[in-house]
């Protein structure tokens, strides 16, 4: 059975001024998709409680607060066994340098996205914490020369 909510044009268009800015009241929403106040928070209640709207948040910028540079990590692990798996991921997940963590298919095992303050930073945290984690094998650290474009909201 699928999750899949059906969407009409005005429910895609609530999504994408509340993914635009999230902070907008009801009012100012409805009259930006054409309806009066009630149904609009009625469509949007409705979006919330089926899992279409998982959240609201605020966009944070990494600079602001000391954590400027953002490194992304390749990281390749030699332990297949569940438990050794498991230890690795709750260890990484709770270091606070750690701002996005995936498991992939194929190569890498792991993706990270790590913010820290500066290059001093990086190769502490990567020296001291990352790398003697005994299921690593191979780390690969990737810089950033420009960043072109960012999603910022999952879709």
């Amino acid at each position: 059975m699928s999750n899949e909510v059906s969407l009409d044009a005005i429910d895609r268009d609530i999504l994408f001024h509340l993914r635009q800015d999230g902070r907008l009241t009801n009012v100012e929403l409805a009259k930006r998709v054409g309806l009066t106040p009630p149904p609009c928070l009625r469509r949007v209640k409705r979006l919330e409680e089926a899992g279409v709207i998982a959240g609201y948040r605020a966009v944070v910028d990494p600079a602001a607060l000391g954590r400027g540079l953002e490194v992304l990590i390749d990281v390749e692990i030699h332990a297949q066994d569940r438990g050794t798996v498991e230890e690795f991921e709750e260890t990484v997940a709770s270091y606070e340098e750690v701002v996005e963590f995936r498991r992939m298919y194929g190569r890498p095992d792991y993706f990270l996205r790590v913010a820290v303050a500066d290059h001093a930073a990086y190769e502490a945290f990567l020296m001291g914490r990352l790398s003697g984690l005994p299921a690593v094998s191979r780390l690969e650290s990737h810089l950033t020369m420009k960043e072109i474009k960012t999603h910022l909201h999952r879709t």
